[in-house]
């Protein structure tokens, strides 16, 4: 079995955890809504993730929508002590599976109870405040966030929230939410082709805020690389393996939640904890631009 301390620890809030963690949002239905196609391999692989030693899972209310959250209770209530539920808030699902804003003080509340409701839970460990962005959502859009920030700093004071992060966040936007209060981690799109945060995630290590990359495989486009796979085939390892090891090895304070349906690759995600890649290769790698040559 793999052994996935190999990739390190990381102190988050209250908690250490393994920096090798699992994203629950490939569990529901296609486009992220409905339930999963498999009732059955969805818990399955929540159970493998936990006898794999994974003890933080990444989740939302708006994954379903409900859905990821009624499954993580099923598979795993009563909770581990050293299992860590981070979820995010800030958007909502129309009735058409679109992805919607949701960031009146009222939405947020709602969204948190929700959260805690559907995962059985008093508070919820870590709740990241997620910016929509443009486009498709996917990137973040400059804009202050104190009018939302507030209102999660608010379920805080209430004992609903033990901890505080942001996600699809620019730097100035994370300096904000520092300025406001205790920020435990950003969650970000980043990967070996997408590296816009190279200079934040170093800021952030500085400080110990963990930085937990969102698609670390490339997420609705894979990562396709020469590079990437002639390395894979020199190493004897997948090229996704590759790409999560690179992440690890790209700085202490990368917390990783690679996401899946099925147990196998579960195994398969999990075993880059145990991959070390030489200078040289991490030098090959480093040269991958975003058309992922």
């Amino acid at each position: 079995m793999t052994d996935i301390s190999k990739a390190g620890t990381f102190i988050l809030g209250d908690k250490t955890i393994n920096r090798m963690g699992y994203g629950a949002m490939q569990l529901a239905g296609e486009g992220v809504f409905g339930p999963p196609k498999d009732h059955e391999a969805a818990i399955a692989v929540l159970k493998a993730a936990l006898k794999a030693g994974v003890n933080h899972i990444d989740t939302s209310d708006f994954y379903g929508p409900h859905v990821t959250n009624k499954l993580i209770r099923e598979a795993l209530h009563p909770y581990p002590d050293d299992l860590m539920l981070i979820t995010k808030i800030g958007a909502k699902r129309g009735n058409d599976a679109s992805w919607n804003p949701a960031m009146s003080a009222d939405d947020l509340k709602r969204a948190v109870e929700d959260n805690l409701t559907n995962l059985g839970l008093n508070a919820m460990d870590v709740v990241n405040l997620r910016l929509m962005g443009g486009g498709a959502g996917h990137g973040p859009v400059e804009g202050s966030l104190e009018k939302p920030l507030r209102a999660v700093m608010q379920l805080q004071e209430q004992g609903l929230v033990r901890h505080i992060g942001l996600s699809n966040v620019t730097p100035t936007q994370v300096r904000q939410g520092r300025d406001m209060c205790d920020i435990v981690c950003v969650q970000n799109q980043y990967n070996l082709a997408h590296r816009e945060d190279d200079a934040l995630i170093d800021d952030l290590a500085k400080d110990g805020i963990a930085y937990v990359p969102f698609f670390p495989l490339g997420g609705f486009n894979p990562l396709q690389s020469d590079t990437l796979s002639e390395v894979a085939i020199s190493l004897a390892a997948s090229p996704l393996q590759i790409a999560l090891a690179w992440l690890l090895q790209r700085s202490p304070n990368i917390l990783l939640i690679p996401g899946t349906s099925s147990v196998d690759h579960l195994a398969e995600n999990l075993a880059a904890a145990e991959i070390e890649l030489s200078n040289e290769v991490i030098a090959k790698l480093d040269g991958i631009d975003a058309a992922g040559h």
